[in-house]
């Protein structure tokens, strides 16, 4: 909890990069030498400031952006899975090569 809430200065977030997805969502990536933790930061930013940030430490990240369906005339949705599940970004695992993985769907 002190790393957490910025009490203990023994792990350092800093970020080796930061990606934007659209107004509300930026991922920012990092690995931590001293420790040998990588992380993912999924931050929601509303009206140019971080409301909700999620965490993920020694996982692998990907995200994947889901379209909408529609049905056959054109103005409900299907209730088919999506036709398109484009992958758009995908962290890097750091000093690990076996971690658990995860998808975030935007």
């Amino acid at each position: 909890m002190r790393l957490l809430t910025g009490a203990s200065s023994s792990f350092v977030f800093a970020p080796i990069s930061v990606v934007p997805f659209g107004a509300t969502v930026v991922l920012a990536e990092g690995y931590n030498t001293k420790r040998a933790v990588s992380w993912v930061h999924a931050w929601t930013v509303t009206d140019g400031v971080i409301t909700h940030v999620k965490e993920y430490l020694n996982t692998s990240v990907t995200v994947k952006r889901f379209a909408s369906a529609v049905d056959g005339d054109g103005d409900s949705p299907s209730t088919s899975p999506p036709p398109n599940c484009q992958s758009v970004w995908q962290s890097k695992v750091w000093g690990k090569s076996v971690v658990p993985a995860l998808v975030l769907a935007l």
